[in-house]
């Protein structure tokens, strides 16, 4: 008897207008938010947030594309993008950032794979030229 082999494609969820969801989200796929989601949204493909979506706790994923409205600490592996329309309200992780004109985001952002600086003065003070002794006569 042949053994069939199932092929594992990722699956393409929707989340639609009007529906409101309180609780963590895990996907394998991609995801597509038009409702409310008060949560976590963990995903290992992309999460897409259109214009009636809205967003309150955690998105981790590999890319975003936002168009909707996020309170939220945003973790994004590869690229995140936001849209005229979209506002965003936490904190940004991210390797990539793409704002376009009209989105308004108010928090921090942390990009590329560096490490935010701790404390910008302690660092500059490590950074002061060497100072030179005066040649004694």
């Amino acid at each position: 008897m042949a053994k069939i082999n199932e092929q594992e494609s990722p699956s393409i969820n929707l989340i639609g207008s009007g529906t409101v969801i309180k609780g963590d989200i895990r996907s394998n796929g991609d995801i597509r938010i038009d409702g409310t989601v008060i949560g976590s949204i963990h995903a290992k493909g992309k999460v897409v947030i259109g214009p009636t979506g809205n967003i309150e706790g955690e998105i981790d994923c590999v890319n975003g594309d936002s168009s909707g409205i996020i309170k939220a600490k945003v973790t994004v592996k590869e690229l995140l993008s936001l849209k005229a329309s979209s506002k965003l309200t936490g904190d940004i992780i991210t390797n990539k950032l793409a704002i376009e004109p009209g989105a308004v985001f108010s928090g921090t952002c942390s990009m590329g794979n560096e490490q935010p600086l701790k404390d910008p003065f302690k660092m500059a003070e490590k950074n002061e030229p060497a100072k030179i002794k005066e040649p004694t006569q």
